[in-house]
């Protein structure tokens, strides 16, 4: 293994127990020391599989076999199982809170240095250097079970970096995080690798976050064969990629830029001519109809006095898709249950149309009958299933929501395609997981229905499609509402949305007028092409559908 190797893969075919194929397939790679690689690829296709190769709890925790070889800085994962590569190789999975082992974030952290045996003084010295680092110190304190969730990944990253690793393989690390949240960890990482020399291996759905950062890019095809190269290179074909190398890819930009810089230089002569027309061709977004559900002075307040939302006073309309955008703990999650009726206001009211078109309060009716008016997908969206299988799980949402037979099975293969109808919930992935739970609550179809951070673990593909569902239930009169941090999803989208900050609502209106006004929240296309009012690459090609000029 060449000295500047950090992690070599040498024809690694990955075959989960009692599959009938290869996860991955032949796979040669090696990630140089002190470089960041991108993984990139399809829900489903096998990138936290190769990440557990890396750290070897691919074979010797999740069983299956693995043939040829993985070397970590020498060290063969074949021999070395995860417990002996602790020292070199750090690992932060997709849900952090079930990887944590602890109750406090300063615990977490020292934690993993207390098992390499670290003295007291060191261990203090980098708890406070990674809380600043992260910007959490007013956090060292505080339960984790009580953090937000983009609070609890910063934790999580936390705990790895303290230990000082000289690789570190994280699995979708900005997914629960708002934007800002997100270029702070990333710029984190970023220092890591250029300043000290640490290897990171990052699996992203949401590419545009990390590729200008990227080194090197990984894809995972559904067929388990592993490609690598330039980012420029690997973005000319992937079927992953971010709406800059897709605005790139079809003005015929050469080199192809990847980030939002490198895109306005190359699109100077895109905004003139844009700027000379007239905005006609941009797609109009959908307008909402009569009020369903009121919010009037909802407050939410947790255990200790915590005011988590703050007199909110809000109208979700039929026909409408609603964004709800705001930092990590601005109190979007805690309005959702509230608006549910599972966790009623402290103060204030909710009413929402009943069948008969009288107002009623959700958190007054039965779990049942809440249900039917107001469906709710959690961002823990793995706690709503409890059958054995996806078939089954498929079948009873089809008997509940009295639907046809396979409407459920239909929605889930347009989200996560070829997802095996006998394989366990449990043994899908992330993605494959909120793709089933979102596929079953569409199924039944309530008069409004919300989510919170539901791309979390989608491909942009199956991003795509889940935009056509809910444009499709807006289209029949439904009221949706989305929390999310994607801005690129909210751009595809949302008709409105919402933004919060301490518990209030601190703006409200078109999607255009709020996201690109925000130096946060506005998507790479808008960045690319300001102050035009373009926010997705299908609203330029809408403006000028003789191509780019």
């Amino acid at each position: 293994m060449p000295e500047h190797h950090a992690v070599v893969l040498e024809s690694v075919t990955v075959t989960p127990a009692g599959a009938d194929r290869p996860v991955l397939r032949d796979v040669d790679l090696a990630v140089e020391e002190g470089e960041l690689a991108l993984v990139v690829g399809r829900t489903g296709s096998g990138k936290s599989t190769l990440l557990g190769a890396m750290c070897g709890r691919v074979p010797h925790f999740t069983g299956g076999t693995l043939a040829g070889r993985v070397l970590v800085h020498g060290r063969d994962t074949r021999d070395h199982r995860p417990r002996d590569l602790a020292d070199l190789v750090g690992v932060v999975g997709q849900d952090p809170l079930a990887g944590f082992v602890t109750d406090t974030v300063e615990e977490e952290l020292a934690y993993g240095m207390e098992q390499l045996g670290l003295p007291a003084a060191t261990m203090r010295k980098r708890v406070e250097e990674t809380l600043d680092v992260l910007g959490i110190p007013e956090l060292r304190g505080a339960a984790l079970r009580e953090l937000s969730g983009g609070q609890q990944q910063r934790v999580a990253i936390g705990s790895v970096l303290t230990a000082h690793p000289r690789v570190i393989l994280l699995d979708e690390p900005t997914s629960a995080l708002d934007p800002t949240g997100a270029e702070e960890v990333l710029a984190t990482i970023t220092r890591l690798v250029h300043d000290l020399a640490v290897t990171v291996v990052v699996a992203e759905h949401r590419v545009e976050r990390v590729l200008h950062y990227a080194d090197r890019v990984v894809h995972v095809a559904p067929d388990g064969l592993v490609t690598a190269g330039l980012p420029a290179q690997v973005m000319e074909s992937s079927d992953v990629t971010s709406p800059v190398v897709e605005l790139g890819r079809w003005a015929g930009w050469r080199p192809l830029p990847l980030s939002v810089r490198d895109a306005r230089r190359a699109a100077r002569g895109l905004r003139q001519h844009l700027g000379s027309g007239s905005p006609a061709g941009l797609p109009t977004r959908q307008e909402g109809g009569s009020p369903v559900l009121r919010a009037a002075g909802v407050v939410v307040r947790h255990p200790g006095d915590v005011v988590a939302v703050a007199g909110v006073d809000l109208a979700l309309r039929t026909g409408e898709v609603t964004a709800l955008m705001g930092r990590n703990g601005s109190g979007k999650s805690s309005l959702l249950w509230a608006l549910q009726g599972s966790a009623p206001p402290s103060a204030g009211r909710v009413e929402v149309t009943g069948p008969a078109g009288t107002p009623v309060d959700p958190a007054a009716l039965s779990p049942v009958r809440r249900r039917a008016l107001v469906g709710l997908v959690p961002q823990t969206a793995t706690d709503l299933l409890y059958l054995d299988s996806v078939g089954a799980e498929c079948a009873q949402a089809d008997r509940e929501s009295t639907a046809a037979d396979g409407a459920c099975a239909a929605l889930l293969e347009r989200l996560a395609p070829d997802v095996p109808a006998d394989r366990h919930p449990r043994d899908l992935s992330e993605g494959q997981k909120l793709a089933l739970v979102l596929a079953v609550q569409l199924t039944a179809d309530p008069p409004v229905l919300l989510l919170d951070e539901p791309t979390r673990g989608l491909d942009p593909v199956a991003k795509v499609a889940l935009t056509a569902a809910l444009r499709d239930l807006a289209a029949r009169g439904r009221s949706v509402v989305v929390a999310t941090h994607d801005v690129e999803f909210v751009a595809e989208c949302a008709d409105r949305v919402v933004v919060m900050a301490t518990g209030e609502v601190v703006a409200d209106g078109p999607t255009a007028e709020v996201v690109v006004s925000s130096p946060a929240f506005a998507p790479q296309v808008a960045k690319v092409l300001q102050p035009g009012p373009w926010l997705t690459v299908d609203d330029v090609r809408a403006a000028l559908p003789g191509g780019a000029p």
